[in-house]
């Protein structure tokens, strides 16, 4: 036990001491000239991302966070490589694709005009067969039955043509074309104007805007040029190329 006297000294020290002389409390923390100061719960909050931080950037986290980005690395070129390889084989496949419908194209591209001429062709048969045979003699009905049918299958025959875009042409009256005819005479005709078509030798065709052929034409050169000299109308002379 302490002596009396003591005791006495302790009770008059008791009432002289600061508030200063106090541990800070659990949710304070000092600051410069000792006063301790309250933490709010935003400052704790700091407080502990800060020790989070300090805890992520040990050694054995860092290096661990290096492996996982690696391998994340390697994943991702490994992703891109097969996307890669993918590509180029739908590459390969269209080329092929391509080509195949290319050659295709190129040798069924007239399957649908063929097809309309087999009509043409059933008509020539039957044209040969009302003939006959060579030697007996056909009558004069079965002639006049071979004409009609020919004529019928010319008929047909233009008529599937001008579907698939292919023209005749038979300019006969018509003023010379050198784009579309061929003049392979030129003759002086007072009923035919200069530079008109008398008549067509060979009937020209056209696909589109090309010519096929040139239509093989007599060319009017008017009816001065019957006299010839320096009464010959103009015109007489013409651009005959095709």
């Amino acid at each position: 036990m302490a002596p009396a006297h003591q005791k006495k000294a302790v009770k008059e020290l008791e009432p002289n001491m600061s508030d200063h002389d106090y541990p800070p409390n659990k949710d304070q923390s000092p600051v410069a000239g000792g006063q301790p100061v309250d933490l709010t719960e935003d400052d704790r909050a700091v407080a502990d991302e800060i020790a989070s931080a300090n805890q992520s950037h040990a050694p054995g986290d860092t290096k661990k966070g290096d492996e996982d980005k690696s391998l994340r690395h390697e994943r991702q070129l490994t992703e891109l490589n097969d996307r890669v390889l993918r590509l180029a084989a739908e590459l390969e496949n269209t080329r092929r694709r391509s080509e195949r419908e290319k050659a295709d194209a190129g040798r069924y591209a007239i399957a649908n005009f063929a097809r309309d001429l087999l009509g043409v062709t059933d008509n020539f048969e039957r044209a040969l067969e009302a003939a006959g045979s060579d030697d007996a003699p056909a009558s004069a009905e079965a002639l006049s039955g071979i004409v009609s049918g020919l004529q019928m299958t010319e008929k047909e025959l233009l008529s599937v043509m001008e579907r698939h875009g292919i023209r005749r042409v038979f300019p006969k009256g018509e003023k010379f074309d050198p784009n579309l005819h061929q003049a392979v005479a030129q003759i002086p005709d007072a009923a035919v104007p200069v530079g008109h078509v008398i008549d067509v030798a060979q009937p020209g065709f056209t696909i589109g805007e090309r010519v096929l052929r040139a239509a093989m034409v007599t060319v009017s050169s008017g009816a001065g040029a019957q006299q010839g000299g320096d009464d010959a109308e103009p015109g007489a002379r013409l651009d005959t190329r095709a």
